[in-house]
């Protein structure tokens, strides 16, 4: 047992560390009376004076006195880190366990199955590492698109060519464990105490390189160019998969693939498995200068070396559809992030240093089946004629792959004008002018302008300056969800069958599908007898 003393102040000439001694100080407590004692989190309070805020985690010697601090203190909770533990089920494997995807979801799953004796085949659709960050760079140069290997799909999915960005809404206890299997595969232990930890796409790479080998080495097998092209299920059982041409006799399987695997979610729907469209969002990258953003956010205090480049998060909600900046980059760049010909996708990254000219964020509108449709693969439609309708508007006058852009300030005034300012888009296969109504439904560019404008009060010069949009952003989350049973996580009319993670509609970053890899993990344990 430990407590958690959240809500200590400290100033930016104080170490961090510095929380440690004024959490001890602020319970009264002696040396003699500690066990151990470490930062546990710390953030940056931006709001009025600029401050370190952290929570010190405190090990006593008498749990007694944890109990007492506890329920004295408004800030202060008990903590009780749980390892993982399994009731391994007894029911025999009928064939093996095959994890489709080596993203989060995809790589903790595999992890967790490894570490507890199991030896599940991963397949992922895409190439490993080295040859895959060779086809990205390759794209994002020429414009040449490999649709098996690219930002979307391949090791690590699509979160390594991000920021690696390891925030997360969700509260669980497993957030922890992920935490330290990055930082074991050679992740910055500052994600550990950082309130917003990154990894970097720099960094990122390595690390799932490294838990890959771990994977093989407890006895896992990962093939890379290996996409689940059909699976067999009778009487409400999947007995097999098909890859490249070969079937897999199959005894669970676990669906971590992706929000992007659309042609994934259409074979799925010919076998018969039940698919729901979901609520997900569409919009544009804006560009800051991020000296702007710092000087925005950190007032006199911009360009302090104990304080990490600025980042925001904001939000606007309006007649219940919502508008909002989401995967926000400082220092970063935005990048073509497309998976199939004919089409242009944006996304952001940005490297663990954080050092470059520009911050970029996407801006997105909630959209829902309300507006593009009831039927399973509405979403995945409507999400596919605006990456196409991006790509046209974007070559009119570019090269193939060129994406549509507009000034933030002539986007909300109605006007056309192109003349950049201080902020240079970084979009690799340049940028076109646009009017982004050519581009988006009316009630997207509605309401894009009712959220920018908002933002423009939240910080000065959000939407008011030399900012650029660059569209379109259409993969923040899945366009469809995979209902599963509450207990044992199985498709509801497939028995075997695991939906799992960000493409099953069931986690919503790199952390929450982790989690949810994790979680599936132990089902699969619950449930099935080792081999």
């Amino acid at each position: 047992m430990a407590i958690i003393v959240s809500q200590i102040k400290t100033s930016l000439e104080q170490p961090k560390e510095h929380a440690i001694k004024k959490a001890i100080s602020a319970l009264k407590l002696s040396q003699s009376e500690i066990k151990s004692a470490k930062l546990y989190k710390t953030s940056v309070d931006a709001r009025h004076e600029i401050m370190f805020v952290s929570s010190v985690y405190l090990e006593l010697k008498n749990i007694e006195t944890e109990r007492r601090l506890s329920e004295k203190f408004a800030n202060v909770k008990l903590f009780d880190k749980k390892e993982l533990t399994v009731n391994f089920g007894d029911k025999p494997l009928d064939g093996d366990i095959v994890i489709a995807g080596f993203g989060p979801a995809g790589m903790f799953c595999a992890l967790t199955l490894c570490e507890f004796g199991y030896k599940p085949i991963v397949l992922e659709r895409g190439a490993a590492m080295d040859e895959r960050i060779s086809a990205v760079d390759r794209y994002q140069k020429s414009g040449v698109l490999d649709p098996c290997t690219n930002v979307q799909f391949g090791e690590g999915g699509a979160g390594t060519f991000s920021d690696g960005k390891l925030t997360t809404r969700i509260n669980d206890p497993l957030c922890v464990r992920v935490l330290e299997k990055f930082c074991e595969f050679g992740a910055p232990k500052d994600i550990l105490t950082n309130a917003k930890p990154h990894i970097g796409t720099d960094k990122l790479r390595g690390v799932v390189k490294n838990l890959r080998s771990r994977v093989i080495e407890l006895g896992g097998e990962v093939r890379f160019l290996s996409p689940v092209e059909d699976v067999k299920i009778n009487g409400g059982r999947l007995s097999s998969v098909k890859t490249n041409g070969s079937e897999i006799k199959c005894g669970a399987l676990v669906l971590a693939i992706g929000h992007s695997a659309h042609d994934t979610f259409e074979m799925l729907l010919r076998n018969c498995v039940e698919l729901v469209p979901k609520p997900f969002s569409v919009g544009a990258r804006i560009e800051h200068l991020q000296a702007d953003i710092d000087k925005a956010l950190y007032g006199k205090y911009a360009g302090h070396p104990a304080l990490p480049p600025a980042e925001y998060a904001l939000s606007y909600r309006e007649n219940g559809r919502g508008v909002y900046t989401f995967c926000m980059c400082p220092g970063g760049y935005v990048v073509a992030s497309a998976s199939s010909d004919g089409s242009v996708v944006t996304n952001g990254m940005s490297y663990f240093d954080r050092d470059g000219e520009n911050a970029n964020s996407a801006v997105l509108v909630s959209v829902s089946p309300d507006d593009f449709g009831n039927s399973p693969l509405s979403g995945v439609d409507f999400i596919r004629s605006l990456e196409s309708k991006a790509f046209e508007v974007g070559s009119k006058r570019g090269v193939n792959g060129s994406a549509p852009a507009m000034l933030t300030r002539e986007f909300i005034s109605g006007g056309s004008a192109f003349s950049l300012g201080r902020v240079t888009p970084t979009y690799p296969l340049g940028v076109q002018p646009c009017d982004f109504k050519e581009l988006f439904p009316d009630f997207v560019s509605e309401y894009l302008i009712k959220g920018l404008s908002q933002f423009e009060r939240k910080i000065h010069g959000f939407s008011d300056g030399d900012s650029v949009l660059t569209a379109i952003e259409t993969r923040s989350s899945s366009p469809v969800r995979i209902p599963r049973g509450e207990s044992g996580g199985e498709a509801l009319n497939c028995e075997n069958l695991f939906p799992c993670g960000e493409g099953a509609g069931y986690a919503g970053g790199i952390m929450s599908a982790a989690v949810d890899g994790v979680k599936t993990a132990v089902r699969i344990m619950e449930k099935f007898s080792m081999k």
